[in-house]
């Protein structure tokens, strides 16, 4: 049955509708605190970010690269410095009459096809308002046509900025490196938008690519106002760029200079060293390239020039040429001795030939030296001497002495390629090769030839050592902290009986006669070396073929010197070496490389005069020489060049490591100091 439904009193239908509006209230309520609450978020809390978003629909920015930072020399000389630039870009928003535009810009700059087509990819993949460049390093003539031809060149933006500038090109091409646009994988690699910025480029070689968080800056940003599908309104103020920091070296940019061009057209390298400080004051190698060149994005004939080169160009020697050091150790070695308590008069009968089991071993001078003790074996540059000696005692008795003096060392320089050498031992040979060592190890070893290998800074040091007594490290930052160099704790006595042999060689009929200074006051101090790169077999004596006359350029001796100056109180370190030099050409041979190019820390006027004079014999300074040889090259192809790899970098690194390895494999094998290895 059902119950008659109850009927509310107006009272209880208020009460009831009064509860229900009240919950709805508090529900608005709610809701409209949260709205508001969310509104006061956005508004304040999220302002900026909201800010920046609704900015950057508003306003592009298109980077603008960053002036790298300034390379000086000691005394504040620019290495390396920014030029203008004026370059010529299309904003693909503006272009009207595309193909018409190309056309006129193609004529007026001198466009290649090739030039051309990167162009016309370029825009096919670019923004609407982020620049494309047409060319830049333009001269001011083909600037101002573009420029006063702007009206009927819609799109196109010349602009000036700033591109990289090595004053002294070649001469210090192994020292900076170069800068260059950033590879796809570079890209790839770091999503840096500044990577793809027109006119941006980055260290690629050298001290340019090790130090290039200090030389980048920071980019600027040119602001422009679009629409919402991305047509220009207007240009608003533009972000400065900040520029890089100014790097200063230790290098003396005149004497890096004097060098590089007092090397001629040898293959090799130079190294003068501060022998209190340990501060580099040249590294020179050899032929070299125009790091300019490279910056402005280097010609297809240019690089195969370079690449195909016997003598290397693309090589940093002074750190990644390795060689035999040959006689220039034997004041070291004789130091050796002298610390393991043999007399400097003890005395050795050289006649000219040792024999060791079935193999003999020649000195340089074919009759011999007769009874020699070391004071005139440094000096007259003996073998047999060393030989005798090195077979009494054996090769490990050398091998610290040789590590004291920096061969083989790892010196902690800004520079990301370097190869260190070897100063071999018994333990050594164990484990490279598993192989015991050898009487004959230790008699290749003695004269610096066998498994002994060192970099020609490497040679600097030593005589840098050996010239102070102080355990010298080299530098090339300035800016870093510097701190005096430690004794070595070598017996005065020892010491002065090495230099003054090392003197006798320069100035007392030694076999380095050619490295006298002819300067009031100054006297060199030093040693010759010869490095062999091949075995001199009995058919080659037999034939009269132990000449490097008789050999190409590939097959010649490599010639050395290491030494210092004044020799009474020694300042500066130098080692020369000429790759396969064979002391074919006085002028032209390491010790009177070494005796100019110190000459000219001492007197500048006379080593300039002299080197005008030597230049006008080789065909002018390193620029002129260089263009005769590329027109030269240029008139001998008969097809045409291919275009220079995408990552110079790499290509270049590779060419130095294929180099790298033969250079390694000759050496290896080769025979000592005029003798041969045994049969």
């Amino acid at each position: 049955m059902k119950l008659p439904k109850r009927s509310m009193s107006k009272a209880e239908q208020a009460f009831s509708f009064s509860r229900r509006a009240m919950m709805l209230g508090l529900g608005q309520g709610a809701v409209g605190l949260v709205l508001a609450g969310r509104m006061g978020w956005l508004a304040v809390a999220e302002n900026e970010h909201y800010k920046l978003l609704s900015e950057s629909n508003r306003v592009n920015m298109t980077l603008i690269p960053p002036r790298r930072g300034w390379i000086v020399d000691r005394n504040g000389a620019p290495i390396a410095n920014n030029r203008t630039d004026f370059r010529v870009d299309i904003i693909p928003d503006r272009l009207e009459n595309k193909e018409a535009v190309l056309t006129r810009l193609q004529g007026i700059l001198a466009l290649t096809a090739d030039d051309m087509a990167r162009v016309r990819k370029d825009l096919r993949h670019a923004a609407g308002f982020r620049p494309v460049q047409v060319s830049e390093n333009l001269d001011w003539d083909r600037f101002a046509s573009v420029s006063v031809r702007l009206p009927e060149l819609t799109g196109v933006a010349p602009s000036r900025g700033f591109a990289r500038n090595y004053p002294l090109g070649p001469a210090v091409a192994h020292l900076v490196g170069y800068v260059g646009s950033a590879s796809s994988e570079q890209y790839a690699e770091e999503k840096d938008p500044l990577l793809i910025t027109p006119g941006f480029k980055l260290g690629k070689d050298g001290l340019e690519k090790a130090l290039e968080d200090r030389l980048r800056g920071k980019p600027g940003a040119k602001r422009i106002e679009v629409t919402a599908r991305g047509r220009l309104v207007r240009e608003l103020a533009t972000r400065p760029d900040v520029p890089g920091e100014t790097v200063r070296l230790t290098i003396d940019a005149g004497l890096q200079e004097y060098a590089a061009r007092r090397m001629g057209p040898n293959s090799g390298s130079a190294v003068v060293v501060d022998v209190y400080t340990g501060d580099m004051l040249a590294m020179v190698s050899m032929p070299a390239y125009d790091p300019n060149s490279f910056s402005e994005g280097i010609g297809r004939m240019e690089w195969k020039m370079l690449s195909q080169d016997d003598h290397i160009p693309l090589m940093n020697k002074t750190l990644q040429g390795l060689y035999p050091p040959g006689s220039t150790v034997k004041p070291m070695h004789g130091l050796a001795l002298l610390r393991n308590g043999i007399s400097a008069d003890q005395t050795v009968y050289c006649g000219g030939v040792m024999r060791v089991g079935r193999g003999r071993f020649h000195c340089w001078k074919p009759g011999g030296h007769g009874h020699i003790d070391m004071h005139r074996a440094i000096p007259q540059s003996c073998d047999i001497y060393f030989y005798t000696m090195a077979r009494e005692l054996g090769y490990d008795r050398f091998a610290p002495t040789a590590h004291d003096m920096g061969l083989g060392a790892r010196f902690d320089l800004p520079f990301l390629s370097q190869y260190y050498g070897t100063v071999p031992d018994s333990a050594w040979k164990m484990r490279k090769y598993g192989k015991e060592w050898t009487v004959a190890d230790s008699i290749n070893a003695s004269i610096g030839q066998g498994y002994v290998l060192v970099n020609p800074m490497q040679l600097a040091v030593m005589a840098a050592r050996i010239a102070g007594g102080r355990k010298v490290v080299p530098r090339i930052l300035l800016d870093q902290p510097h701190r005096p160099a430690a004794s070595m704790n070598f017996d005065p006595e020892h010491l002065k009986i090495i230099r003054e042999a090392m003197w006798a060689v320069v100035n007392h009929g030694g076999t380095g006669g050619a490295a006298r200074m002819n300067i009031g006051g100054i006297d060199m101090a030093g040693k010759t070396g010869t490095a062999q790169v091949r075995r001199i077999t009995m058919a080659d004596r037999r034939a009269g073929r132990t000449g490097n006359a008789s050999f190409p350029f590939k097959m010649r001796d490599h010639a050395l010197f290491a030494g210092f100056a004044p020799a009474a109180n020694p300042r500066y370190a130098v080692s020369v070496v000429v790759e396969h030099g064979g002391h074919l050409i006085r002028n032209l041979d390491a010790p009177m490389l070494a005796s100019d190019i110190l000459s000219y820390l001492f007197d500048r006027e006379k080593a300039i005069k002299k080197l005008t004079e030597l230049e006008k014999t080789w065909g002018g300074d390193i620029g002129a020489r260089m263009k005769a040889k590329e027109a030269a090259f240029a008139a001998a192809q008969k097809a045409t060049a291919a275009p220079p790899p995408e990552d110079e970098a790499a290509a270049q690194r590779a060419a130095v490591e294929e180099a790298a390895t033969t250079d390694r494999s000759a050496v290896a094998n080769a025979a000592s100091d005029g003798s041969e290895r045994p049969e």
